[in-house]
């Protein structure tokens, strides 16, 4: 790895492990603590106790009524579901949408590994890219980081169905998993409604503020780096920027209208804007 690689990595390290410290410790363990029971031993009965928890067999035993004690599986596995795809490689506020899911994800990382958690990362394009199976530890974080930094897809394309139905299968137990796109595609409603019963999911759209309204800048031409078309476009024509800003506000109701629909918890992070409000405001959320 070379040393511009290893400067890259070390800074996101130190920024991603302050802020999940200071910041997210205590919301992301609230937030995320296993939902799970783990059996743990049994007592006597006491007045309030619910009925359903009596252990029947210790109960007959002993003649006299027992219930089970449980505590919390506070053990997780973490799943990042990364989208690569050629429209997060655009940003016009000091940072690509890339760059800020680099970024996102290493702290989310961080979080988990502080609360003992495995963590495992979903490279995906119009295909899957590249999957790192979940564990613990430091190096193993340190290794998504430089995944996030370098990876380059083979394709450009977007497949969010692909990536939520290979998540699905490959990981069977119920773990918490963030997924990071942009969320440019369609047709995957039937993958998120199978993996959000499956699993505790969370989405996190990243975008830029450009995405949302075109400004007059005359005749541009605009590259699409998921298809690799050019096409000119006449900024200065007022409906152009109608039709323009009408086809995102529809984009971005059609996917929170599904992400509701399913009880998928979800926020949006703008590029070169404080990330850490969004994640704190999606953890308190998840709080109440």
């Amino acid at each position: 790895m070379d040393s511009e690689i290893i400067r890259k990595v070390r800074k996101i390290e130190i920024k991603a492990r302050g802020l999940s410290r200071q910041l997210f410790s205590g919301e992301y363990h609230s937030a995320f603590k296993g939902r799970g029971m783990a059996f743990s031993e049994v007592r006597e009965y006491q007045y309030g106790d619910d009925v359903r928890s009596i252990d029947w067999n210790v109960t007959a035993r002993l003649n006299h009524p027992y219930v089970k004690v449980f505590e919390e599986e506070r053990e997780l596995t973490v799943m990042l579901l990364v989208d690569v795809s050629g429209s997060n490689r655009f940003g016009t506020r000091r940072q690509f949408k890339e760059e800020l899911v680099a970024e996102v994800a290493a702290t989310l990382a961080f979080s988990a590994i502080q609360n003992n958690d495995k963590v495992g990362v979903i490279f995906f394009s119009d295909r899957i890219e590249k999957f790192i199976p979940p564990k613990k530890g430091t190096s193993h974080i340190l290794r998504i980081i430089r995944e996030l930094i370098t990876f380059r897809p083979e394709t450009g394309g977007t497949d969010l169905g692909q990536a939520l139905r290979y998540f699905s299968n490959v990981i069977k137990r119920r773990c918490t998993a963030f997924l990071l796109s942009d969320f440019y595609d369609e047709g995957y409603a039937d993958a998120l409604k199978i993996a959000a019963g499956k699993h505790d999911l969370v989405a996190i759209r990243v975008a830029d503020r450009s995405e949302e309204r075109l400004p007059d800048l005359g005749l541009v031409k605009f590259y699409d780096p998921e298809s690799g078309e050019t096409v000119w476009v006449d900024t200065a024509d007022s409906q152009v920027r109608s039709d323009f800003a009408s086809r995102y506000q529809g984009h971005v109701a059609a996917m929170t209208a599904l992400l509701t629909k399913y009880g998928v918890d979800h926020t949006v992070l703008y590029t070169g804007e404080d990330y850490v409000k969004g994640l704190k405001r999606m953890f308190e959320g998840r709080r109440g």
